[in-house]
């Protein structure tokens, strides 16, 4: 592939990506509601050594600081909670998805630092907000770790291509680059590929689709789960990888969401934390 049209027929052709890797699909079904749903957790975590050791690895960080060495699965549950071994496992089995085709200017490590942040910083969100607005747990996670997928897509279907892509990105740090005029499409729009291809909720390829808002309808950018997405990029918009954000915050980017906009400081707070684990996680 050579050329933005190849690119654009490579993303039609669905079939072309790889399948949603089988552990996530497993984690993605488990719902951590009792006893043996986390058993069951572990279970799976432990016949998959890559996520068990990035586990035990989190566990005995310095972020945690505790005493005794943590080498069993149970003691490490004990001290991260069953929600987020889910998250982190969740996190390592999606990193599998789509592997870099070779060395280039995307830096698939600083990807995913950004993506599992921005997952981390919706879930501080969504714990600031109204019951009656709150989207599922589960939703607001897995949309924060693939909101940007397409970049990974880009980089899976052309990798020359998305080397043209991030040199330009990298030329002008921060400033508009327009997707359509070098790879005849956006990375939102590859990544909502990829998502019907793995047969996502809607609500998921709606974030990937729509998160940010120059590009998407006014009346879609105020659901929600999206309105979360845009205001996290704007909360962290030069972690991990380039991308033009508007970093203003305006007070209706808290108030779509129920939040007092007087709480920004607490939120961009965790926020910041989120980073440090991040680096943490996939260190």
């Amino acid at each position: 592939m050579n050329s933005s049209n190849a690119l654009l027929h490579a993303a039609e052709k669905l079939e072309s990506l790889p399948a949603i890797p089988v552990v996530a699909q497993k984690i993605l079904a488990l719902k951590i509601a009792d006893d043996e749903c986390e058993r069951a957790l572990l279970d799976l975590i432990e016949n998959d050594p890559p996520i068990f050791s990035r586990i035990i690895g989190l566990s005995n960080s310095s972020l945690f600081g505790i005493g005794k060495k943590i080498l069993s699965l149970n003691d490490a549950a004990a001290l991260l909670g069953s929600k987020r071994i889910r998250m982190i496992s969740l996190s390592f089995a999606m990193m599998s998805s789509l592997p870099t085709q070779k060395a280039g200017l995307f830096n698939i490590k600083r990807f995913w630092q950004h993506s599992l942040s921005i997952a981390m910083t919706m879930g501080t969100l969504l714990s600031f907000m109204p019951n009656e607005l709150r989207p599922s747990e589960d939703e607001v996670y897995l949309a924060g770790l693939l909101h940007d997928i397409g970049f990974l897509v880009l980089d899976y279907l052309d990798p020359e291509l998305s080397n043209k892509f991030h040199t330009c990105v990298a030329a002008k740090p921060g400033c508009p680059v327009g997707e359509m005029e070098i790879i005849g499409t956006s990375h939102c729009q590859l990544g909502a590929a990829l998502g019907h291809h793995w047969e996502l909720p809607e609500s998921i390829i709606s974030v990937i689709r729509c998160h940010h808002p120059d590009e998407c309808n006014p009346v879609f950018i105020r659901q929600p789960l999206i309105s979360m997405a845009i205001l996290a990029e704007k909360l962290l918009p030069t972690f991990g990888i380039n991308e033009a954000v508007n970093r203003k915050t305006e007070a209706d980017d808290w108030l779509v969401l129920g939040i007092d906009p007087l709480k920004a400081d607490q939120v961009m707070a965790k926020a910041l934390n989120h980073i440090d684990e991040t680096e943490t996680i996939l260190s």
